[in-house]
């Protein structure tokens, strides 16, 4: 018997309600590495019936590459495999080919700034039921043309934040530790934060204590000190670059608990992520953080971070990329 195909209409690309553009336009043709092999981007798939898409069984580590550099590359593989350690997860290539095969797909791309982006799903089971034991794991690495999280024109004035009422899921039930496909937790508290007129989410633990923003860690300024969660996170890079900024500028800084009252009360608040650098909140819940304008104790740490990008002490070149010393522009 033969089944009719049904008939499909194709979306016009549409102007996104960030007002950028759809990702199609942003991209020409790239490659992707998919199990060690290169090909091109639009012709990389995926099996529907692979774990990581039915089942969020995976886990991914995120980097960006500025001035032809790959920022703290060998952190975020450590982190990278730290992730599949926890989740026992093999890759379907030598774990010390990670690296190379991230610059080699960085360079197929010719990309001298960069988001790139590797996964690890648990892959495609011989029966198509929740039993992992005889999966064949696939492996992703891509780079795009790199785009920041926070909107430019909003990070230069800061952005608003709602704590809310959707917790973000920890220990016992998952460790926040593992960088998991499963980001559903994080998208509810984003749709909460956006249907309440705010740009980002601050999401609270079980305990009531800010842990962390969809994608990104928190920040708090109370008094010339800065304070970052250190419960139920994400232990992000970026916040161990600004520990360390910290440090060598003679701010003072820790972790510890951050309760509402914390932000609520705050000189400065501001968001970090690898993908999103160091982002102003001016406004929580509607009460204006500080003077309501990006601080000077963000300033002072984010001009530095900018200065350790340039420096290229923690960069990896990109093969066939030449540093020219420039950095990402700053959105300030």
């Amino acid at each position: 018997m033969t089944v009719p195909r049904a008939e499909v209409d194709v979306a016009e690309p549409r102007e996104l309600s960030s007002g950028r553009k759809p990702v199609s336009e942003r991209e020409g043709r790239g490659f992707v590495s998919l199990n060690g092999n290169l090909v091109e981007s639009q012709s990389a798939s995926v099996s529907v019936f692979d774990h990581g898409l039915l089942y969020g069984d995976g886990v991914f580590d995120t980097m960006f590459a500025s001035d032809g550099q790959i920022f703290r590359l060998a952190d975020h593989l450590d982190r990278f495999r730290r992730s599949l350690r926890a989740i026992r997860l093999a890759l379907p290539i030598p774990e010390g080919r990670l690296e190379s095969e991230v610059l080699r797909t960085a360079a197929a791309n010719g990309l001298r700034d960069a988001y790139i982006k590797v996964v690890a799903t648990r892959g495609v089971s011989v029966e198509p039921l929740l039993d992992p034991r005889d999966c064949s794991p696939t492996l992703i690495v891509f780079a795009r043309p790199y785009l920041s999280l926070a909107d430019p024109s909003r990070q230069e004035q800061g952005i608003t934040a709602k704590l809310t009422s959707i917790r973000r899921i920890g220990l016992p039930a998952l460790d926040p530790r593992i960088k998991s496909l499963d980001y559903l937790n994080l998208v509810l508290g984003k749709l909460e934060a956006i249907a309440a007129g705010a740009d980002e989410a601050l999401l609270l633990d079980g305990e009531g204590l800010v842990c962390e923003a969809p994608g990104y860690n928190v920040f708090v300024v109370r008094a010339g000190e800065v304070l970052t969660p250190d419960r139920s996170i994400l232990e992000g890079v970026t916040r161990a670059t600004v520990l360390e900024l910290c440090a060598l500028l003679g701010i003072p800084a820790r972790p510890g608990p951050v309760a509402p009252y914390d932000v609520l009360t705050a000189d400065e608040v501001f968001l970090t992520s690898t993908a999103g650098g160091l982002v102003p909140v001016v406004q929580v819940e509607g009460a204006r953080i500080g003077d309501g304008k990006p601080g000077p104790v963000l300033r002072r740490i984010d001009d530095a971070y900018r200065e350790l990008q340039r420096s290229g002490r923690y960069g990896t070149p990109i093969p066939d990329l030449e540093p020219t010393g420039a950095a990402r522009p700053s959105p300030r």
